[in-house]
């Protein structure tokens, strides 16, 4: 029997899906624990969460192949998948802007404030609920796209994601000399400041900028 692969055009729109609805769950249920809207996003322009969109398809590629697997089994490596994606992103976030966007160092079997148990069993239920229910959903929606049109919306897309990316760098560098109380230098700096400053980033990034 032939193994079915994955095109990189559904995985490129099982993440971008992924992004989206992460960013939709996480502000609802934001909303309803503290009251407060926060912009879960990774990026300082759309709604995109890259949290959601990586773990769909990490949790796409490594539990696509055990789908018809008992559920003990899919939950168990989601588990572990996710707590390995969850805390090497927690790490990578830190050397790399210097602060990150969570911390359970207050919650029960964590391990560095990194991962937790209470949120590992959490991806150990979203693989399940992923691989079984929502995932042949989403797949299913991807292949009635029209290619032609879907493959070029996709080359802007990711045209689009590394200008926003570059543009959050460059928000994130400027954040922190404004922290060190340093003038913008040119006009792109003074635009930074007035629409994805230290206040922007904080509520992006859930209130927790500069804060390790």
């Amino acid at each position: 029997m032939t193994k079915e692969k994955i095109s990189f055009h559904d995985l490129f729109y099982t993440f971008l899906i992924g992004c989206i609805f992460g960013w939709i769950i996480e502000g609802i249920w934001t909303f309803i624990k503290k009251g407060t809207i926060i912009n879960h996003t990774a990026l300082v322009i759309g709604p995109f969460n890259l949290i959601y969109g990586l773990g769909s398809i990490v949790l796409t590629l490594v539990l696509y192949r055990l789908k018809n697997k008992n559920n003990f089994e899919i939950f168990c490596i989601s588990f572990a998948t996710g707590s390995i994606l969850e805390y090497f992103l927690s790490y990578l976030m830190e050397v790399t802007f210097g602060f990150v966007a969570w911390n359970y160092k207050r919650k029960p079997f964590n391990i560095n404030g990194r991962i937790c148990l209470l949120y590992s069993i959490f991806w150990g239920v979203l693989g399940i609920v992923w691989i079984k229910l929502i995932y042949p959903k989403v797949k299913k929606l991807i292949s009635k796209f029209k290619k032609k049109e879907s493959t070029i919306f996709m080359k802007l897309m990711i045209v689009f994601l590394i200008f926003d990316s570059i543009l959050t760098l460059c928000a994130i560098n400027r954040g922190k000399e404004y922290e060190q109380n340093i003038p913008p230098s040119n006009k792109f700096e003074e635009i930074l400041d007035e629409y994805f400053g230290v206040d922007y980033l904080n509520n992006m990034f859930n209130n927790r900028w500069n804060r390790k």
